[in-house]
């Protein structure tokens, strides 16, 4: 299969350290633009629960030792150095997130060959250009199999609306999952997924026997001038006229993401300066492909002595794709979600002394040696429509699965 030949295990730095081939190429979301063509792997760290330990921790850890202390994110940078350590791509997944805070991981990974926490720390080097591969086979896409029926997924929101009913939750965010089967090299596919019009955090990671590919538009936190920031994304319409006007005009759109903002707000809370935190924005309508979706700005000063791994655990996972409240809604999640959520509702960015850039890993893909594999979903409020919900799902999921189709 060609994608498992593009990757190995190369070094015998310990179990969790991994190295990919030369002339895959650095396309990590947030990665500096300045730098991305002299990026060269220096070291991995990867992280599954069986490896047992705190993985915001241990992942803090793992920086320092490689030059990139993150103990103190309030501190002034140094300056760059051109020749040597850069930052580190960071990816946190849902299941992980959980972890963090005390909650269900949920189902199964449907990927096993993916990691839940993959720190990967770059430096630089000569630009070289990425070696002419053999003729391969072609990519192939199979037919998507869902992990749930449109059925099972209303019956699913009508079960959270009754949790609501009863006073569990305010919002619950469920998502669901596809698979196919595959041939050829895939990096290409996800490469067009990155490309998709409005992904800010549009980049790859790739790892031994797997790959992500992000379109994401959302950031879960970026570290910023001393500022935290988060921009929540909730409510989502065609891109039309209507569509705007409507979605500008929703009641329910609007409640379900102020319920957000105020959870994103008490999360950067436990990590900011007191009385910083601020909301710059709220519900300013953006696009992504052809969807107008809900976009709120949320600040705050960062604290004296907050390192990565408390801000890990403050964020983790975001609060626009669990619900709220954030541990009961991931009670939900655990309950009624069939397949796990994999690399999406994660994080997937860029650390670094002085910089964090985490886009929150909606509108996401991964591939493992045989499969691939998206996901989609919403915010599931009192006022949800259960067909509706399936559809916007859909919507979400169309332009991911467009980008993937063979060609």
């Amino acid at each position: 299969m060609d994608f498992a030949k593009s990757t190995e295990r190369m070094r015998g730095d310990g179990p969790d350290v991994v190295e990919t081939l030369p002339g895959l190429g650095v396309r990590v979301p947030a990665a500096p633009p300045g730098c991305r063509g002299t990026l060269v792997e220096r070291s991995r760290w990867q992280w599954r629960p069986a490896d047992g330990g705190d993985p915001a921790a241990r992942a803090e850890e793992f920086l320092a030792a490689h030059g990139l202390p993150l103990h103190d994110l309030a501190r002034p940078a140094a300056r760059h150095d051109a020749t040597g350590v850069c930052g580190a791509a960071l990816y946190v997944s849902a299941a992980a997130g959980a972890t963090l805070v005390g909650a269900p991981a949920g189902a199964a990974n449907p990927a096993p060959a993916l990691p839940e926490v993959a720190v990967v720390v770059y430096g630089h080097g000569p630009a070289a250009p990425r070696p002419t591969a053999p003729p391969g086979a072609p990519w192939w896409r199979g037919d998507w199999a869902e992990s749930w029926t449109p059925r099972q997924h209303a019956d699913a929101v009508t079960a959270v609306r009754a949790a609501i009913g009863r006073g569990d939750v305010y919002q619950v965010n469920l998502v669901g999952h596809a698979a196919a089967r595959y041939t050829g090299d895939p990096l290409p596919a996800l490469g067009r997924l990155a490309a998709l019009p409005g992904a800010r955090y549009g980049g790859t990671l790739v790892g031994p026997g797997w790959a992500i590919g992000c379109a994401s538009p959302e950031t879960l936190v970026e570290l910023a001038d001393g500022r935290l920031i988060t921009r929540p994304i909730k409510g989502t319409r065609p891109a039309t006229a209507a569509g705007r006007a409507e979605l500008l005009a929703s009641a329910k759109e609007r409640a379900e993401h102020v319920m957000i903002v105020d959870l994103e707000r008490n999360d950067l809370a436990r990590v900011a300066r007191t009385g910083s935190v601020r909301v710059d924005e709220l519900f300013a309508v953006r696009r992504w492909c052809d969807l107008w979706q809900a976009e709120s700005t949320v600040s705050a000063a960062v604290a004296d002595g907050l390192g990565l791994a408390d801000l890990l655990r403050a964020v983790c996972p975001g609060g626009s794709v669990t619900g709220a409240p954030k541990l009961a809604a991931l009670e939900r999640v655990a309950a009624l979600e069939p397949v796990g959520r994999g690399a999406s509702m994660g994080a997937l960015g860029w650390v670094a002394p002085g910089r964090i850039d985490l886009g929150l890993t909606i509108r996401t893909a991964a591939v493992d040696a045989d499969r691939v594999h998206v996901w989609a979903g919403g915010g599931i409020t009192w006022g949800s429509d259960p067909d509706a919900e399936v559809a916007e799902a859909a919507a979400k999921a169309a332009p991911v699965r467009a980008a993937l189709a063979a060609r």
